[in-house]
């Protein structure tokens, strides 16, 4: 597996509980795009649709050799799942007010671009506070080691 783009803002702004691999339907110049590294997950998320996963506001840069073949950025793209896991997905969003949102793009071996979903729970603006905290005393820790080496 061979990580292409990861969701930093997701793992800051949600506690995340579970994790699922999923396919993508995708074109041609998305697929060429994306082995660039040339995608964002900012701002993106996963929402269901008739018993179907889409991702949302994901952002795919065109690819500039495809010329007029090309792809629309930010077009809704459809998350492949086995039946059981979005009947899953489903119950856990309406019990328990959770959201899905993309963490990775990953290149497996075979050569297929999957997309890492999560469901997550959004963080309080305390719990944010106190990482940025946490995260300063370890960087102050740090330099303190260093001046004593």
């Amino acid at each position: 597996m061979k990580i292409i783009s990861s969701n930093k803002k997701a793992y800051f702004n949600y506690e995340i509980l579970e994790t699922y691999e999923a396919g993508i339907s995708l074109m041609g110049s998305e697929v060429k795009s994306i082995r660039e590294g040339r995608i964002s997950l900012k701002e993106s998320y996963a929402e269901i649709k008739d018993g179907e996963v889409f991702l949302v506001n994901c952002h795919i840069s065109p690819y500039e050799p495809a010329n007029r073949f090309n792809h629309e950025p930010t077009r809704e793209r459809k998350l492949l799942l086995h039946r059981r896991e979005i009947k899953r997905l489903i119950g856990k969003i309406l019990e328990k007010g959770l959201t899905l949102v993309p963490t990775k793009v990953l290149i497996n071996d075979r050569g297929k671009v999957k997309i890492e979903i999560s469901l997550a729970k959004g963080k309080r603006a305390y719990q944010k506070r106190e990482i940025i905290k946490e995260r300063d005393r370890e960087r102050e820790l740090r330099a303190e080691m260093k001046k004593w080496r």
